[in-house]
């Protein structure tokens, strides 16, 4: 299980949303004082494909979703408290079946 936190401090929040998929997924990015950022967001029923620049993390803070990584057959659930971690200029592929997912992406630093 993944230790998520309940909140940032000390954080700036762009206050234009990041929306995709007609607004089906949602997320604001954080910026911290290390210059490292973070989207915090939230994904409606459907499966949505999207590409990775950076490496990333997806930390899921509530809801289901099922994922598979680009170059992969293989799907995998996640749950709240759960992560995953998509490479460098790749993909993913995720699906929420009911509910929304909320999630934590953090950008890593290769």
């Amino acid at each position: 299980m993944s230790s998520l936190p309940a909140q940032f401090t000390s954080v700036t929040v762009a206050t234009k949303a990041n929306v995709y998929f007609d607004g089906n997924v949602v997320s604001h990015t954080v910026h911290f004082p290390d210059g490292s950022k973070k989207t915090l967001g939230l994904i409606r029923p459907g499966s949505y494909h999207f590409n990775t620049g950076a490496p990333e993390r997806m930390e899921i803070v509530a809801g289901h979703c099922t994922v598979a990584l680009d170059g992969s057959a293989a799907k995998q659930d996640y749950a709240a408290g759960t992560h995953f971690d998509v490479p460098g200029n790749s993909g993913f592929t995720i699906a929420v079946s009911s509910g929304l997912c909320e999630y934590i992406c953090s950008f890593l630093k290769v």
